[in-house]
């Protein structure tokens, strides 16, 4: 995976940029999600694929797919994609944009998981603690996970704090192995 995203990071600090230069990131933020879910599809990446499509037919393809949905510059960004054959970086662009967009926002999606469901007000807690910490807004997300036993584990891309009980088990029965 290090590949596609060393392959897709110019192609999403080029769309970034341009979408900053024009105040268009929420539109090209929404139209690379849109390309993903359509790119991520089984048989429309099968499609895509196809040795026997030329690059004006793959952007042809994609961009038909999509209706309407696209501004004139996301349709510019898929032909230059089709050009390069790199329609299939469009998730891992779309990725590297979100997170582009996330450190211009400074901001942070956090993800919460815990055994059993956490009350609103120790969420709260939890997400001006993390913003202090982090110095970003954050954005949590909650799961569950019974085998975490009790506790939670909190995630961002970076960043991972197990307060589980499983992740505490396995600490100690680490130390002893050692």
């Amino acid at each position: 995976m290090a590949e596609l995203s060393t392959l897709a990071r110019p192609y999403a600090r080029a769309a970034f940029e341009y979408a900053v230069a024009n105040s268009e990131v929420d539109t090209w933020a929404k139209q690379l999600e849109l390309l993903t879910a359509i790119v991520s599809d089984a048989k429309v990446s099968e499609a895509l694929a196809s040795p026997t499509l030329t690059s004006a037919q793959t952007a042809s393809v994609l961009t038909g797919l999509c209706g309407d949905e696209l501004s004139q510059s996301v349709n510019n960004f898929v032909n230059i994609l089709a050009d390069n054959k790199r329609v299939a970086l469009l998730p891992s662009v779309s990725e590297q944009f979100h997170v582009f967009k996330a450190n211009r926002e400074k901001s942070v999606d956090v993800t919460l998981i815990s055994a059993q469901a956490v009350d609103s007000a120790d969420e709260a807690k939890l997400a001006k603690v993390l913003t202090d910490k982090l110095e970003r807004e954050v954005k949590i997300s909650t799961e569950i996970d019974a085998s975490l036993i009790g506790g939670v584990v909190v995630r961002t891309a970076d960043l991972v704090i197990d307060g589980s009980v499983r992740g505490r088990l396995a600490k100690l029965a680490e130390a002893m192995n050692s």
